[in-house]
C-alpha cells in the first residue's frame, strides 16, 4: 500500500482518522503523561507486568483499590492496534483506586505481527486471569467495568459483545469506550492499513457497530469535542446502535477536549467525564 492519499476519499480518511488527530501539543501532554504515571507507581499499592498469557505482551498493571473493593476497572490502551503501551496511562489508576475500583492496565499483541481477529482474541484472555488476580481472597469475584481509548475502546466493545448473555466467572457489569473506532471500513484506504492489512470484508467483520444485539451491559461512550467529525460520529453511531438494540447507553462529547486531552479530563475529578463515569460505577455496581 502508497504513503498517505493525495486525493479522493481515501485522503478525506487520512485526514479524519490520521493527520487531523494529531496536536502540537501532544508532545508535551505525553510527557506529563510519562511524569503522572511514574508518580503513580510509587504512590499506589500496584504491581506490573503480570503475566495473563505466553506472549510476550500478554501482561498487565493491577492497582489495587483503595478500601474495600467494588470493582475492578480493566483498561485498554489506544495505538491503533499497532503501537503504545500500557505504562504511560497508568495516570488514570489514581481517580479510581479512590473509588474503592482496582485498575488492571492490559498490553495485548499488537499488528502486523498478529492479525486483529487475534489481537482481539488474546486481549479476551487477560479477563480471566485479571479477575482471579482481583478476587484474591474474596468469597466471590468481583464485577468488571471493561474499559479502553481509541482502539482500545473498540477492544472494549469486542469483549462485552462477545461476553453479552454468557455465564462469565466475572460479571461484565459495564463499559466505558473512550473516543473508539467501531466501523473499521474509512480505515481500509488510509496508511494505517499497512500494518492492520484489511479489506472490506474483514474490516466489516471487526467492526463491532454491524454486531451489536440485546443482553450488553450499560455502556458510557465519551469522545472530545475537538476531534476529526469521523470521531465523533464514530461513538455518536455506537451510542444510538447500542440503544437500538436494547441495551442502556450514555454519549459525552467533552468541550474542549481532543484525542488525548481527553484522558486528561477522565483522570481529572473535577471534570464532567469524571463525574460521567462515576456515575456509570454507581449504576451498575452498587
Amino acid at each position: 500500500m502508497s504513503a498517505t492519499p493525495s486525493s479522493g476519499p481515501d485522503a478525506d480518511a487520512e485526514f479524519q482518522y490520521v493527520a487531523g488527530q494529531a496536536r502540537p501539543a501532544f508532545t508535551a501532554l505525553f510527557a506529563e503523561f510519562e511524569a503522572r504515571s511514574a508518580a503513580a507507581v510509587q504512590t499506589e499499592d500496584c504491581q506490573l507486568d503480570l503475566g495473563y498469557g505466553p506472549g510476550p505482551r500478554q501482561a498487565f498493571d493491577f492497582f489495587a483499590a483503595i478500601g474495600q473493593p467494588r470493582g475492578t476497572l480493566v483498561y485498554f490502551h489506544a495505538g491503533y492496534w499497532q503501537s503504545r503501551d500500557k505504562a504511560p496511562f497508568r495516570f488514570i489508576a489514581p481517580a479510581f483506586t479512590r473509588l474503592g475500583l482496582n485498575v488492571a492496565l492490559v498490553n495485548y499483541p499488537l499488528c502486523p505481527s498478529v492479525s486483529l481477529g487475534p489481537l482481539v482474541e488474546a486481549a479476551s484472555a487477560a479477563i480471566g486471569p485479571v479477575a482471579a488476580h482481583a478476587r484474591g481472597s474474596a468469597p466471590g469475584p468481583l464485577p468488571i467495568i471493561l474499559s479502553g481509548h481509541s482502539a482500545g475502546g473498540h477492544i472494549a466493545i469486542e469483549l462485552a459483545l462477545e461476553r453479552a448473555g454468557r455465564p462469565q466467572e466475572a460479571a461484565i457489569a459495564g463499559v466505558l469506550a473512550l473516543s473508539g473506532v467501531y466501523d473499521l471500513a474509512p480505515l481500509v484506504g488510509t496508511s494505517l492499513n499497512r500494518n492492520l492489512m484489511l479489506d472490506g470484508a474483514s474490516a466489516c467483520a471487526h467492526s463491532p457497530l454491524h454486531r451489536l444485539k440485546p443482553g450488553c451491559p450499560p455502556a458510557l461512550f465519551a469522545v472530545g469535542q475537538d476531534e476529526t467529525p469521523a470521531f465523533v460520529e464514530q461513538s455518536r453511531r455506537m451510542y444510538e446502535g447500542w440503544r437500538q438494540a436494547g441495551n442502556e447507553a450514555e454519549l459525552e462529547v467533552t468541550p474542549g477536549a481532543d484525542h488525548f486531552s481527553l484522558l486528561q479530563q477522565l483522570a481529572a475529578t473535577d471534570s464532567a467525564l469524571y463525574r460521567r463515569a462515576t456515575g456509570l460505577f454507581d449504576t451498575v455496581l452498587d
